[in-house]
């Protein structure tokens, strides 16, 4: 069900761009907007391992400097016929981990100091697992096309505001969709629609994680557990995980009080929401 809902909002993204590309700029607008998209995004897509580790101030540790963090990847990894990924530890007391790179032979994992001193062997685990998950489910390529066309669709409404004021437009049907209140309309609220629909995408594949994760462990009570800590304790110490960072983390890091509408622009789901749907899990013991 939440690959479904994912390539359903993928295709909901798709379909958003060709209209707003058709509407502005016709087949060769929305050609040129794809495209810069997609160098943007091939260069993130490349790199975004090394900025999001850079960025964070982790720092590779070897099996001597960290044992039980390896004991429980290491296990995992071979449950889930995964490569080992490279692991790195961020030295700061708000707990978190992140997983990242393109491909799970090219994966690292994060782990926050604080996170390895808060959490017990089972929580460990099923926090390692969610990570796990994220590269077996290649969540970072679907991260990467949806921000391919989340920017393509934000370049094509530009190129509308663009064209609308200087009076030109390359699109077939441009006077009767490109003019007046309605592409005023698109040029705003198409990026909005392209943002929501991409936040949708990333809360998706944290229930997935989440789920896959439990399923590798054999239980979801390690990490409802590890949730439930990492909520409470990431309200009273704050982050330096930069924000372009912290949408790759277990648990979105808190740099401010929050809001309605932060909780609307947010890429995780409410904890609440995924430690209940973790409790509603039914995981089938083998043998």
């Amino acid at each position: 069900m939440k690959v479904l809902r994912t390539a359903l909002l993928l295709t909901a993204l798709t379909l958003v761009l060709i209209v707003v590309g058709d509407a502005f700029g016709g087949p060769n607008g929305m050609k040129i907007a794809l495209g810069f998209a997609v160098l943007l995004n091939a260069i993130a897509y490349f790199f975004s391992d090394k900025i999001a580790l850079m960025s964070s101030g982790a720092k590779p540790v070897s099996r001597e400097q960290l044992p039980r963090l390896y004991e429980v990847m290491e296990r995992l990894a071979a449950k889930a016929n995964l490569p080992v990924p490279k692991l790195y530890l961020v030295p700061e007391a708000a707990p978190n981990a992140f997983a990242t790179g393109r491909n799970p032979r090219h994966a690292s994992v994060a782990v926050t100091q604080g996170l390895l001193q808060l959490m017990n062997d089972d929580e460990l685990e099923g926090v390692i697992a969610h990570e796990l998950s994220h590269v077996r489910n290649y969540d970072i390529l679907i991260s990467s096309i949806a921000a391919t066309l989340a920017g393509a669709i934000t370049y094509a409404a530009k190129m509308g505001y663009w064209a609308s004021i200087f009076g030109y437009g390359g699109g077939r049907d441009n006077e009767r969709q490109g003019g007046g209140l309605s592409a005023i309309l698109m040029i705003i609220l198409a990026p909005i629609a392209a943002m929501m629909l991409q936040l949708g995408i990333s809360r998706q594949r944290e229930y997935a994680a989440d789920q896959s994760g439990a399923q590798m462990v054999g239980q979801q009570f390690g990490l409802m557990s590890a949730l439930q800590k990492l909520g409470a304790y990431n309200q009273r110490i704050p982050s330096n995980i930069p924000q372009t960072t912290s949408a790759l983390c277990i648990v979105k890091p808190m740099f401010g009080g929050g809001s309605v509408w932060s909780s609307w622009f947010s890429t995780h789901p409410p904890l609440e929401d995924r430690i209940a749907a973790l409790r509603e899990m039914t995981i089938s013991r083998p043998g």
